[in-house]
């Protein structure tokens, strides 16, 4: 498992099919995953600090695992199939529930729980970046503002 950053959302154009960004912590790779808009929603609101004034369903779980005393360790992003990826939470009693990745992103960035990829899923959909190219991580963002899902066609999406 590779440990990964969000980056951030992003909205695919025409079509306002929401993206979110993950980045390899000690890697080159990025890895977009097409997700709905509620989600989008939840993993912006997080990453800007916002706090609705009703909880929402990401806030509303994070504070029953604190009220329960329950820990959310991780996030694992586990695997892709047939263009559907995969993540598991895992909690510090042990448990692992299967979720949704951008259900389990949003979750992580309330709880400031360790997203990690597995291998599998950042050789198949991962793009390379090298670390040297940095600079051209800017291009890299303008184009997710352009690009289709059909581009990313072998990548996959998270669906429910």
């Amino acid at each position: 498992m590779r440990e990964v950053d969000v980056i951030g959302v992003r909205v695919e154009m025409p079509s306002n099919q929401p993206i979110v960004l993950l980045r390899e912590v000690a890697g080159e790779r990025y890895l977009p995953i097409w997700i709905g808009a509620v989600e989008a929603t939840a993993i912006a609101f997080a990453q800007q600090g916002v706090t609705p004034p009703r909880p929402l369903t990401h806030d509303l779980m994070r504070n029953v695992l604190e009220a329960t005393g329950q820990s959310l360790d991780e996030v694992r992003i586990t695997e892709v199939k047939d263009n559907i990826f995969y993540a598991m939470l895992v909690f510090a009693s042990g448990a692992q529930v299967e979720a949704r990745p951008s259900d389990s992103i949003a979750l992580a960035l309330r709880t400031g729980s360790r997203i990690v990829c597995s291998e599998a899923v950042l050789d198949e959909a991962g793009l390379a970046v090298p670390a040297e190219q940095e600079d051209e991580v800017e291009r890299f963002r303008e184009f997710l503002d352009h690009v289709t899902p059909d581009d990313f066609e072998e990548s996959g999406e998270d669906r429910a």
